[in-house]
């Protein structure tokens, strides 16, 4: 009798903590696939706004991540963490800025999104990946231009070392700093020259830029 009522002790635990697995797992792949109606849902019954998976992800991040901006818009208004940062160290602005989800940026950016953080700005991710929209978006915001990264990454430099040219005439027209280096002593011009990127190069000359590596000999 008393292996019996162990057993249904044991069992009457084991009940919440599988559903409890359930609904973690639906909350994060609602998130994945933009699926608003099953987040609310999840989240009336309990379930936390700032849910994460094992990398770290929030569902704002995820969310952000893949496009989904309705959802991204609910979890603004829920009052998601907005500056939540995954194991990579990314918020979900960097996110939306590195895939380019230029409606996205603007909901998390007007939700009160931080635009400048230590390490890879939002800014850099964008003139990373090219995508002037948000780039735009971001300066306008307050982005700090010459934020750099752990490694002296600045947003043009990123821009830069990629070709993406409209993103350097934007980022040079807001006063840029080209003579910020990296941590092995290069420029943008350096980068300009590493990666082959000619017509900036020439951009960058015009704009007064030196090489980081022709000081450095000169110090030495």
């Amino acid at each position: 009798m008393k292996m019996i009522k162990k057993i249904l002790v044991t069992v009457a635990f084991a009940i919440p903590l599988l559903a409890g697995a359930d609904t973690y797992d639906n909350l994060i792949s609602a998130a994945k696939t933009g699926d608003t109606a099953e987040v609310s849902m999840l989240v009336s019954k309990g379930a936390s706004i700032d849910t994460t998976d094992i990398e770290g992800n929030t569902l704002l991040m995820l969310a952000a991540r893949d496009g989904h901006l309705e959802l991204v818009q609910y979890l603004v208004k829920q009052r998601a963490k907005l500056n939540a940062r995954n194991s990579s160290g990314d918020t979900a602005l960097r996110l939306a800025a590195f895939r380019g989800h230029l409606r996205i940026a603007e909901a998390l950016v007007a939700g009160g999104a931080a635009v400048n953080m230590q390490g890879w700005t939002p800014l850099a991710y964008a003139a990373f990946a090219g995508h002037l929209d948000i780039a735009k978006l971001l300066i306008k915001s307050g982005a700090d231009i010459n934020l750099p990264s752990e490694n002296g990454t600045t947003a043009l430099m990123a821009a830069t070392r990629n070709g993406h040219i409209e993103i350097v005439r934007l980022l040079l027209a807001n006063k840029a700093d080209t003579s910020r280096t990296l941590d092995t002593g290069e420029t943008a011009l350096d980068l300009a020259t590493r990666f082959n990127n000619s017509d900036i190069f020439d951009l960058l000359r015009k704009a007064g830029a030196k090489s980081g590596r022709t000081a450095t000999i000169e110090v030495r």
